[in-house]
């Protein structure tokens, strides 16, 4: 559990590989070389870079949290009233550093856990396995989380879970090995929401609302809120 920094190099940046491909979704400071991360999964790839780690110490699972900052440069004005869509919000981020060999049954068990989230919520979702066309160059396999949203009377996406496989872990040159004389392996990188603040409070607010205004509390919640309902 960890809070990594949101400014980070343009050399992890890139490695991520955030840019050059996603430059119009990031905040640039002027002047420097540093860049505020939209995701905490940036941060987080650039963890162990140029490091060569033992075989036994993985998988190497992290939770981060974060605040989170996206231009929203493609959205053109969709979903920009309320905090579905918004220029800073904080987020947890759930990432992996595996061995090649099982970082598929890792991406099923990281999803696993997502979902775990949202059911526990009681949240209405379903789970979206994305086709090649709408990924960007990181991912090679990706799962969505949509939750229900009564207002839209539509799914929408509050969890992304990819397995990035070597893509960021050989640019930023994370490697692996099992003896101190074995040539070294490049590692593999995952990552998944675990949960979108903003997101989330919409979807329970959604769900959760009464004919007369008020609002349940998940159960799940209740004990650390201290109430059953907001009125």
């Amino acid at each position: 559990r960890i809070v990594p920094p949101v400014l980070i190099t343009g050399r992890v940046m890139e490695g991520a590989g955030f840019l050059p491909a996603g430059k119009n979704d990031i905040y640039k400071i002027e002047g420097e070389n540093m860049y505020l991360v939209g995701t905490s999964e940036q941060a987080l790839a650039g963890l162990h870079m140029d490091e060569i780690l033992e075989r036994s110490q993985l998988p190497l699972h992290y939770t981060a949290f974060s605040s989170c900052f996206r231009t929203e440069a493609g959205s053109h004005g969709k979903d920009t009233k309320g905090i579905f869509r918004v220029h800073q919000f904080d987020k947890i981020e759930m990432f992996k550093f595996t061995e090649p060999e099982k970082s598929w049954e890792e991406h099923e068990s990281l999803l696993k856990t997502a979902e775990g989230i949202y059911q526990a919520l009681e949240i209405p979702y379903r789970v979206t396995n994305i086709c090649s066309g709408e990924m960007g160059v990181v991912a090679a396999k990706k799962y969505d989380i949509e939750a229900w949203f009564p207002s839209m009377n539509m799914y929408r996406e509050v969890v992304s879970c990819s397995n990035c496989t070597d893509y960021q872990a050989r640019r930023l040159n994370t490697r692996c090995r099992a003896n101190p004389g074995d040539k070294p392996q490049v590692v593999h990188t995952l990552n998944s929401t675990a949960c979108a603040i903003g997101r989330t409070l919409v979807a329970i607010f959604e769900n959760y609302q009464r004919e007369d205004g008020s609002i349940g509390v998940p159960k799940i919640l209740q004990t650390y809120a201290g109430i059953k309902e907001i009125s």
